[in-house]
């Protein structure tokens, strides 16, 4: 299906009409989406309690599926990390605040409808689980955006718990005005999570909700 047919049936699907391409590159004439597949190089994050498994990997891979998801609906994807290395050059002191400032560069060069940033969660109670959303509390489109993406991840059936999109202080989504959400696909502090998130079958289904909540974003924002 096309740009312009999926554009056309998502208005229908959420009864509003589509707004004029605004954010674009000038070579496609496509919505720009960045996705910032979080940590990365010598900065591995969290780590799985069962298997190992870097929240890095688990990141990238699961940005490499949300690009094609996005891509395939007609969007042109940037991604700030695109391979295992880091953003900081040499893995000398200030390696993270050269990292962070390199992600906010490309995203303000980007000049993008809306940015993803994808991590993973930890925490010590065990028995937490479950996507949450976070998003910049003085910018009210990232807070709807945020909304939108929550919502279609709390409707997918491994969601034990439903919650509301949080507010946030992180870097990420404070160093641009576009709208911008943090993505937490799941605790890898959890072993149910955990079996979940280092499958290409489950990321494929987190990256489709991602997908249609940012699609219901775009159409709300301009109706």
């Amino acid at each position: 299906m096309g740009f312009l047919s999926i554009l056309l049936a998502v208005a229908m699907t959420f009864g509003v009409c589509f707004f004029a391409l605004s954010r674009t590159t000038a070579q496609t004439s496509r919505l720009v989406v960045v996705i910032d597949a979080g940590h990365g190089g010598i900065d591995g994050g969290v780590v799985g309690i069962e298997t190992g498994t870097k929240e890095s990997d688990i990141n990238l891979s699961l940005s490499r599926i949300l690009q094609t998801a996005f891509e395939d609906a007609g969007f042109y994807v940037i991604q700030t990390r695109p391979t295992e290395a880091g953003l900081y050059g040499a893995a000398t002191s200030g390696y993270k605040r050269r990292d962070m400032q390199r992600r906010a560069e490309v995203i303000n060069e980007s000049s993008p409808a809306l940015v993803i940033s994808v991590h993973q969660n930890f925490f010590s109670l065990r028995s937490r689980r479950g996507a949450q959303v976070f998003f910049r509390d003085s910018s009210d489109p990232s807070r709807l955006l945020a909304s939108h993406i929550q919502s279609e991840l709390n409707d997918m059936p491994e969601c034990v718990k439903r919650t509301e999109a949080l507010k946030g202080d992180y870097y990420v989504l404070n160093c641009s005005d576009y709208p911008s959400v943090i993505v937490e696909c799941g605790f890898l502090s959890n072993a149910e999570d955990e079996k979940l998130l280092v499958t290409e079958a489950y990321q494929t289904k987190i990256a489709a909700a991602i997908l249609k909540g940012a699609l219901s974003f775009l159409t709300t924002e301009t109706s």
